[in-house]
């Protein structure tokens, strides 16, 4: 079943750590969200591998954005 990471808050994205075929164990940072100089690690909640990164680093993302997808 596919995990659906999206984002929580309005935000940039400062940097993206993950790539499409990375294996990523549950707590492993996917994309580091900048919001009111603040930055905030977006993780994935289970074990898998990542099948889809949707975002680029400088992009804005709005809350319920689709940020990545973990198999």
């Amino acid at each position: 079943m596919a995990e659906e990471i999206k984002a929580e808050m309005v935000a940039n994205v400062w940097k993206v750590v993950a790539a499409a075929g990375d294996e990523v164990s549950e707590g492993d940072t996917l994309v580091i969200l900048e919001s009111m100089k603040m930055e905030i690690p977006v993780i994935t909640e289970s074990d898998g591998v990542v099948s889809k990164i949707a975002v680029n680093e400088g992009d804005v993302v709005q809350e319920g954005d689709l940020i990545a997808v973990i198999e």
